[in-house]
Order: structure tokens, then sequence, then C-alpha cells
């Protein structure tokens, strides 16, 4: 199945990874790796990029930043395409160095940033590039020599990094070097290799699916993060046609009052959380307006109606069919409540 579109805005953290066509190597030498990290040091200065992580591999690298200024493909458009092409006039060669897009992940930065640090940096001793920890220290074509004082990479993230182990700079280093000695024996972490829950498969079109009524959450690789996050994430990131989601809660109010009006419910008791029947039915069938037809993050519909996701979740379902036995065509409710919030 092909990848979504990608997951951006600024302020995102991400994991990328980029490898080799057909497994090829993309770094041959020495010189070419130096290539590579002044490429990356250029474009963290003039894209505003925070790289906490970085290791480079034989026939492909990992990075972890945030982005800033740019868009993330824009930045790797410029890493990738200066390097590819630098790199086949030095070794004489023609034709693609990278295999297909590089792939991206949207990070929950708690509690992954300080785990994603360990494990991208453990890779060239996972991999055998180098044999120990000690080798690794001195590593120069990873960002945890860096946090260890052994290399400087001005460009690099590295006080954002060791400032979760302390305020000393010796003491966090070394905080930071036995945190990452505790992750030899936890092998290739496939709980890092994303596929947060988010909802609808296969970006904004699988709001569709969502609408007909199916499963609203579903595993997406381009996320590593918790169905709270993802949602967040969603409610802040444009839809490809440039609107927000976020501008549907101007909407919330008026189908909150319709509904309740519905059920004969007064609207505060609804948003209160009140357990009563009648309330309870009411804040379902909001909810099955809201998230199922306009797309609203449903924590943040939970939140504005005083109870927990969960068993909002589990009740969008029956208050579609509890509007439909009072007669209401839920689509039909939807699209005039935007019409007359114009």
């Amino acid at each position: 199945m092909p990848r979504g579109p990608r997951l951006d805005a600024s302020g995102v953290l991400h994991h990328v990874m980029v490898r080799g066509i057909e497994r090829r190597p993309i770094f041959v030498d020495d010189r070419d790796r130096a290539d590579f990290v002044q490429r990356l040091a250029a474009r963290a200065e003039s894209d505003g990029l925070s790289v906490y992580a970085w290791g480079l591999l034989p026939n492909h690298l990992h990075l972890l930043l945030r982005t800033g200024r740019r868009p993330l493909a824009r930045s790797m458009g410029a890493l990738l395409a200066g390097y590819a092409g630098a790199f086949n006039r030095r070794h004489h060669r023609h034709g693609h160095l990278f295999q297909n897009r590089y792939k991206s992940i949207v990070v929950e930065e708690d509690p992954y940033l300080l785990e994603l640090t360990r494990y991208i940096h453990l890779n060239a001793l996972r991999t055998q590039v180098v044999p120990t920890l000690a080798h690794l220290d001195r590593y120069p074509w990873s960002g945890h020599s860096a946090l260890l004082g052994v290399h400087l990479r001005p460009w690099q993230a590295v006080e954002a990094i060791l400032g979760h182990f302390g305020q000393q700079v010796g003491r966090a280093r070394r905080a930071y070097r036995q945190f990452v000695a505790d992750g030899l024996t936890m092998g290739r972490r496939p709980d890092l290799q994303g596929g947060g829950l988010r909802r609808s498969v296969g970006g904004w079109e699988g709001l569709a699916a969502l609408r007909r009524g199916r499963e609203s959450w579903a595993f997406d690789e381009r996320v590593l993060g918790s169905g709270p996050f993802v949602d967040r994430l969603l409610a802040e990131l444009p839809r490809p046609d440039g609107t927000n989601p976020t501008e549907g809660w101007r909407h919330f109010p008026r189908i909150l009052a319709q509904i309740a009006k519905v059920f004969g419910v007064a609207a505060h008791e609804v948003a209160a959380g009140s357990r009563r029947r009648p309330v309870a039915a009411a804040r379902a069938a909001i909810g099955a307006v809201t998230v199922t037809e306009l797309g609203l993050p449903l924590t943040r519909v939970a939140r504005a109606l005083g109870v927990t996701p969960m068993p909002l979740r589990r009740g969008l379902g029956r208050g579609r069919l509890l509007l439909e036995a009072r007669g209401v065509d839920i689509g039909h409710l939807a699209r005039q409540t935007v019409r007359k919030s114009y």
C-alpha cells in the first residue's frame, strides 16, 4: 500500500529515515560523510531545524529533528538533492541514489524524544559499524559524540537533550552516556518504528470512511504517539485543501444547542458531564455529528462535553441511531448548521 501524504507543520518533531536505492551504499568514504554533515549543518542554520539525533550508516541514515521556518519536504529535498548530485560527481555515477522518497514519522515528544535519541545513536553499534560503546563515543558520524563533547557540532541541539539529564554539563553527559549504555540490550526496538493510533486510515481521505460510521481509529506508520496526541496533531495540521479542522469549532455551540433541544435537555447540562439518560443520549448525538460529520478531534469534543474520550468514542454509533430514531438526518443537520454559521 502506498504511503499517505506527509504530516507536517512548523515545530513538528520527525524521525526521518533515508535508504540507498537497492540497499546500495550512500556513503563510500569519510569525504562523503563529511559532505553530508556539512550540508545538514547548513540546512539546520538556514531552515531553523533543530537536530537532536543523527546517524550515518553505509546504506542509510537516521535524523531526529524539529522543523523550523520551512516545511520538512523542502528542507529534506534541498539536503538530499544537493548531496546526491555531489555524490554522483565524486564517484562518476548517474541515476538515483536514494530509495524512493525518504520516510518520516511524526513523533510525540514525551516520551519518545530521548528514546529515539538513544535508538538512533546506537544504530552504529547495533549494525557493527563500530565494535564497542567506547568506539561509538568517538565515532564522528553520529550525534552521540557531539552530546559527549568529543566532536563539536554547534548546529546540533545538544543542550536540549542534555538538559533532560541535569543542569551541570559534566553530570548531564555522564547520565546521558549511562542512559545510552542501558539501551544496549534492547535490540531493534520495533515499538519505535511508528504506527501510532490516529484518526482515519489513509490521511484526510480516510475521513470519508469515518463519516460512513466505520472504525474511527487505525494504525498508521506515519505517527509515533498516543491517540490523544494524534487528535491534537490533526487538529493543528491543515488539510490538503488549505482549510483547518479547528475552523469547525465555530459550529460547535450551535450544534450543541440544536441537539439539546431535540432531546429536551439544557445545553449547559450537556456540557457539564451529567449522567442523566437523556443528557447522555444528547451527548452521544453531539459526538456523532461533530466527530463523524465535521471531523472535529474526539478528545477536544469530549473535553468540551465534560467527559473522557473513551465513552464518547463508544457512543458515536449510538448517537447516530438516536438521531435517526427521532427523524433527524445527521448529514443534513451538519450541513444546515455549517451554512447558517457563515
